[in-house]
């Protein structure tokens, strides 16, 4: 029986959420787009769509958003989540709120939270303004992000200009009363007409309570940290009675590859770290792959030591993104660089790479598609939200990171590679 169906706008984030759901030793099974055919009689008791509508056109987001509820709905979900990242990644037109409240519709309820806060990757929430470690988001390094440059750390004026229902608060001081005042507070808020409720937590004991106060409500929004408790109370009230088998790491071929197209400060210095250890790699130029294609890098690729998990990567820091992108365009650069990246993965699996790492969202999604992945077990997390992914792209096994630029240690890429002792 599935207990809850998720909705991710990416694909690091659909990982991310599936990692922390299969701590509690639940099964939780991974769809990487909305499955194409009705959902199976083994159905996991957490089923999670990744999706790639971040920064995709509301309409697409929309329409991707509601056919991944209809699968979920025939899959005999009866709640629900709506995942996006910790830092409120958007626009100011959306996606994270018109989607909300499109599933809102959908569902026939009137009031959703929305809890960003992920505290063990430093995301904290207080008096609806979101933190990364101890600087405001609009003073993070979120505000030079290539597509969504987050340039406010309030929630609620960040939301707001997205809904069309009225935005509201529980702060940190009624969260630290427990569940039931959150609930109350909710309750009113309700009763006021505030459908769109932003939920302050600065720490795990915090999101024990919202989950809590919450686990009954068919919609809940957030980050995946807040779904995290879910199972473990799921599995006390008898609304889940399953365990899952703890996940068998398969026999894999032992060639790596790590593909980073990531530009958050974490990603540089992940990147900066793996090549102090001496990793053969390669700098992707977008202005360079526009004119001359991909030959130089794939060239590069085959000639490759896959023992030695090269690395291909278009990271850099945001004066050198900015240029980039003012020669091509925002969009255009993007692009550009994932489907090199793609191209990349696919080389790699095909020369021997069993083991790939990706570094950034929208290269996650474009990576996964190229390969052809359509469904993932969860295994070991390497970071807080960063698990090993298994699944099969044509005919080979395979094992698959797919990381949020800003999550993980500095030395994430040597840790994610060390963790799956090679055959």
């Amino acid at each position: 029986m599935t207990v809850l169906g998720a909705i991710a706008d990416d694909f690091t984030g659909a990982t991310d959420l599936a990692g922390l759901l299969a701590r509690s030793g639940v099964r939780v099974r991974l769809h990487t787009g909305v499955p194409q055919g009705p959902p199976d009689d083994d159905g996991a008791a957490f089923e999670v769509i990744a999706l790639k509508i971040r920064t995709a056109s509301l309409d697409e987001a929309l329409a991707e958003a509601l056919a991944a509820l209809k699968w979920l709905r025939h899959a005999g979900a009866m709640r629900f989540f709506w995942k996006y990242c910790s830092t409120f990644d958007s626009t100011p037109a959306g996606n994270i709120g018109p989607v909300a409240e499109m599933l809102m519709r959908e569902l026939g309820v009137t009031q959703t939270i929305y809890c960003a806060s992920f505290p063990e990757n430093g995301r904290r929430v207080f008096m609806g303004n979101l933190f990364v470690h101890e600087a405001p988001l609009n003073e993070s390094p979120m505000k030079d992000h290539p597509l969504t440059p987050m340039r406010d750390s309030n929630l609620l004026r960040l939301l707001a200009p997205q809904v069309t229902g009225r935005v509201g608060l529980a702060d940190r001081t009624i969260v630290a009363l427990g569940p039931v005042a959150l609930r109350k507070r909710l309750d009113m808020l309700a009763a006021e007409g505030i459908a769109h409720v932003v939920v302050d937590a600065i720490d795990n004991s915090d999101l024990d309570s919202v989950a809590t106060a919450c686990r009954s409500m068919v919609l809940m929004t957030g980050g995946s940290a807040v779904a995290m408790p879910l199972p473990r109370l799921y599995l006390q009230d008898g609304t889940l009675s399953r365990i899952a088998d703890k996940p068998v790491i398969p026999a894999l071929g032992p060639g790596a590859v790590v593909l980073s197209g990531s530009a958050s400060d974490m990603s540089n210095r992940q990147v900066a770290d793996y090549l102090s250890r001496g990793a053969p790699s390669f700098r992707l130029d977008p202005v360079i792959l526009a004119k001359a294609g991909t030959s130089a890098v794939l060239d590069w690729l085959a000639a490759q030591d896959l023992l030695r998990a090269p690395l291909i990567y278009a990271t850099a820091n945001p004066e050198t993104v900015r240029a980039s992108q003012n020669q091509l365009g925002v969009a255009c650069a993007g692009e550009i660089v994932e489907a090199a990246l793609a191209a990349c993965a696919i080389r790699a699996r095909d020369l021997g790479a069993a083991r790939i790492v990706v570094a950034g969202g929208e290269t996650s999604g474009a990576v996964t598609r190229a390969l052809g992945v359509r469904q993932m077990e969860i295994g070991p997390e390497v970071a807080p939200g960063v698990p090993w992914c298994f699944c099969t792209s044509g005919s080979t096994k395979i094992a698959l990171i797919l990381k949020s630029g800003n999550f993980g240690a500095e030395t994430f890429f040597s840790d994610a590679l060390s963790l799956l002792d090679a055959p």
